[in-house]
């Protein structure tokens, strides 16, 4: 057992001990680095030519990747941002071309590092103007919000799930008013579209139309004249408001719709193309399609 006292001494002589060893390291220094101006001033330089170099070759890289490389293809393709990507690795090897080696040599890994993440984001924000409106337009039009029908009597129950809308009937037939909308990010009423419905088994279409989406969206009053569809309104998320209905949530898609008549169980396709001039491709279009269908079951 340690009486108080002789832990007392023992504390004073290890803080005697510790003081006398340590003062010169607990001690805080007052030298101050030194400091060159000029070597200040030329590392500036260096980061500034670097920066004016990675700029420009991410708007080189932009400007080339869309008037030379995109004519020649005929749609999107992976090339088209694998490359840039790539020629990161170029960064480096570009400024040892372009500057002189006492610049060169000042440069470390989180210049590169830095050069190679503004390069990036140069040519991303030039591509996304050069590609999109109003210089240039590679989104092709597409269907709004799939397809949807007339809600009407003798429905039991209705599902949309990828393409497929299934539809259960409580009688023989019912009277089907088929409706869906063009969206594009500019000027969809100038896109050319092509829809062909058909019942499995059954030689002849239901419908068939083919031209201008404004012409066919005027010639299908239809659409307007539809008091509910059956899939209902979309509901803005965080308002809660309801806008148009779920098959053309948007005030500028271009709806329309085809009275089928009274149509009973069966498997229905209903397939749909869309055409829009003035790509930046070889084609010189953008170009979708898709193939909806629309299962009727009859249940007790």
């Amino acid at each position: 057992m340690v009486d108080v006292d002789s832990a007392l001494r023992a504390s004073a002589y290890s803080g005697k001990k510790k003081r006398g060893g340590g003062d010169k390291e607990d001690k805080p220094s007052t030298v101050l680095e030194p400091f060159d101006p000029a070597a200040h001033a030329l590392k500036e330089k260096a980061d500034a030519i670097s920066m004016w170099i990675v700029i420009i070759y991410g708007l080189a890289v932009a400007t080339l990747m869309r008037y030379s490389l995109m004519p020649s293809l005929e749609g999107t393709q992976q090339i088209l941002w694998l490359l840039p990507v790539l020629l990161m690795a170029t960064v480096p090897p570009l400024h040892r071309a372009l500057v002189p080696s006492r610049i060169y040599n000042m440069y470390t890994r989180g210049n590169w590092f830095r050069a190679c993440f503004l390069y990036l984001f140069t040519w991303l924000a030039l591509s996304f103007a050069l590609v999109n409106p109003p210089l240039a337009d590679i989104a092709a039009p597409h269907i709004a919000g799939g397809l949807d029908i007339e809600a009407t009597d003798g429905i039991a129950q209705a599902t949309w799930k990828q393409s497929t809308y299934s539809i259960q009937i409580n009688q023989d037939s019912i009277p089907v008013v088929l409706g869906l909308a063009v969206r594009d990010n500019v000027d969809a009423g100038n896109s050319t579209m092509s829809i062909t419905i058909t019942q499995e088994g059954q030689p002849d279409p239901l419908a068939h139309a083919e031209g201008l989406v404004k012409d066919q969206a005027a010639l299908s009053a239809v659409f307007d004249g539809v008091g509910e569809w059956q899939r209902g309104l979309w509901k803005n998320s965080l308002s809660g408001d309801f806008a148009g209905p779920l098959v053309a949530p948007n005030s500028l898609d271009i709806g329309m719709a085809w009275d089928l008549g009274a149509i009973g169980p069966g498997e229905y396709s209903v397939q749909i193309d869309l055409v829009e001039n003035g790509a930046p491709w070889s084609t010189g279009q953008n170009t979708w399609s898709n193939e909806y269908r629309l299962l009727i079951t009859q249940v007790a």
